[in-house]
């Protein structure tokens, strides 16, 4: 009885430091290149909704899976003086796709704007399984590992280690999935728009040198009622020329 008591009293003692621990779940990088679609786009424009459609619905139907090809949204702002002001939009996205259009000898940047790879695709209704293809069949040129833990119910212990074999600069974003807007003004006016893979935080880059290890650790604060299913972490490599060196997402865990 004493030894059956005494376990007991163990048991009851451990229970709240086990609650508490930490939970964690992690993700590499596989051989090949992993494509990376980003789309740039806005609610204020209306030419934008099919656009985000066709990415949200990108899975199911092209048959693509997260180890072949990862997408991510940006809403620029520049269309937001039209009189809709984006929740979503950051002017750093804005300046990644005037920086994508510079390495590209391109002067114009527009919405919807997708590129593959840190490339232009502007046939981009037909053309992205050939894309991806092409991308899948190149060995990496880096690797990344994303660990995830959560200790708090509004943040998350991000920790990254990634490896290049050229200089480059390791970004990450939070996305979000199935965020819905009511547009009450511009040219979406009275549409109920529905995105996917939007950016909702993203990281200064971590620059990269060539064949040397880096390992960075942040933590992430999660957008307000945000539900874990629609959360992910999705972390690339890109050179100074603007390609994808390798790209991961790691969805954060249903347990967390």
């Amino acid at each position: 009885m004493n030894r059956i008591y005494v376990a007991a009293v163990a048991a009851l003692l451990a229970a709240p430091h086990i609650a508490g621990m930490a939970q964690s779940c992690s993700k590499t990088s596989p051989a090949h290149t992993v494509a990376l679609l980003e789309l740039y786009t806005s609610e204020g424009c209306d030419s934008c909704p099919p656009a985000d459609k066709f990415v949200s619905s990108l899975y199911k139907t092209s048959g693509l899976n997260a180890d072949q090809l990862i997408p991510i949204s940006l809403h620029v702002d520049y269309w937001d003086y039209i009189g809709w002001k984006d929740s979503f939009a950051k002017p750093l996205f804005t300046e990644r796709q005037r920086w994508l259009a510079e390495v590209a000898d391109s002067r114009n940047v527009y919405t919807p704007e997708i590129f593959i790879g840190g490339h232009e695709l502007r046939n981009w209704r037909g053309g992205i399984p050939a894309a991806v293809k092409r991308i899948n069949e190149t060995p990496a040129q880096a690797d990344i590992r994303i660990s995830l833990d959560k200790s708090t119910d509004n943040k998350l212990r991000l920790n990254l280690v990634s490896k290049s074999a050229q200089p480059g600069k390791l970004y990450f974003a939070l996305t979000e999935n199935s965020l819905v807007s009511n547009v009450k003004a511009g040219e979406n006016r009275g549409v109920t728009l529905q995105h996917d893979y939007v950016a909702r935080e993203w990281g200064a880059p971590i620059n990269l040198m060539r064949g040397i290890s880096e390992n960075f650790s942040r933590e992430i604060n999660l957008p307000a009622n945000a539900a874990n299913r629609n959360l992910a972490i999705t972390a690339f490599v890109q050179s100074g020329k603007g390609a994808v060196l390798q790209a991961l997402s790691l969805p954060v865990c249903k347990s967390m």
